[in-house]
């Protein structure tokens, strides 16, 4: 897993903060300088954070669990998606609906409804409806799609929440804590790192910023679910 370099990371923006007036105080750690108004990262601890990070969620991936990846401001969800499908994890990108986790029955009715649905429009059930029925039938299944898709295969509450921006995504942070789940996050210089397990002091607004450092996490989980895979068949040869 080759680790972005200083320069890579300048290139992206991850060291641009937010205007002072913006600031949280509980950041100042993280923070390298002011220029015209606006804080610069330190990225020596952006590269120690990431790295704590990635060395976590390794760990999980290599257990079999699941990291649930949340974010939903228009820059990220295409580049988080992507990244939560490569290597099979849940996500969440259009909204939080309040309870996704501390109401995870409830949860699991509707994603077996949008799967009922599915099954109505692949099988041929729905071939019975009129036409009008099954244009509505298909739109309340686009409608779930869009809020549900992603975590359609998480059949149990994650180990571990990964958020882009914890002001804008604070209902899945708070969520998280009440359930006693790990929290990894990217964190601007607007926001409280103390509010996550695993803080990553970075500009979270820009998408190459954004991309560079969830593309790196990524690959860390990758790595840890080929050493999963790996380990079964030793398992099996110690246990014959």
């Amino acid at each position: 897993m080759a680790k972005p370099t200083y320069q890579e990371l300048l290139d992206a923006g991850v060291h641009f903060g937010h205007m002072r007036k913006k600031w949280n105080p509980k950041m100042a750690p993280y923070i390298f300088m002011e220029r015209k108004g606006i804080h610069i990262i330190d990225l020596n601890r952006t590269t120690e954070c990431m790295e704590r990070a990635a060395n976590a969620m390794r760990a999980i991936a290599r257990s079999g669990r699941k990291i649930l990846f949340v974010a939903t401001k228009k820059q990220a969800r295409d580049i988080v998606a992507n990244a939560a499908k490569s290597v099979d994890m849940p996500y969440v990108t259009d909204r939080w609906l309040g309870g996704m986790m501390t109401n995870f029955s409830t949860i699991k009715r509707s994603v077996k409804k949008m799967q009922s649905i599915e099954r109505m429009l692949a099988d041929g059930t729905a071939s019975n409806m009129t036409k009008k029925e099954r244009l509505t039938l298909d739109r309340e299944r686009q409608k779930l799609n869009k809020v549900f898709g992603g975590i359609e295969n998480l059949g149990r509450l994650p180990a571990a929440v990964f958020v882009v921006d914890i002001s804008h995504e604070h209902i899945a942070i708070s969520e998280a804590h009440r359930l006693g789940i790990r929290t990894f996050a990217l964190v601007d210089t607007n926001s409280d790192p103390n509010q996550v397990d695993f803080p990553i002091p970075a500009n979270d607004d820009a998408s190459k910023s954004i991309a560079i450092l969830t593309n790196y996490l990524t690959e860390a989980i990758r790595e840890g679910i080929e050493e999963r895979k790996q380990s079964k068949p030793e398992e099996k040869e110690a246990t014959a």
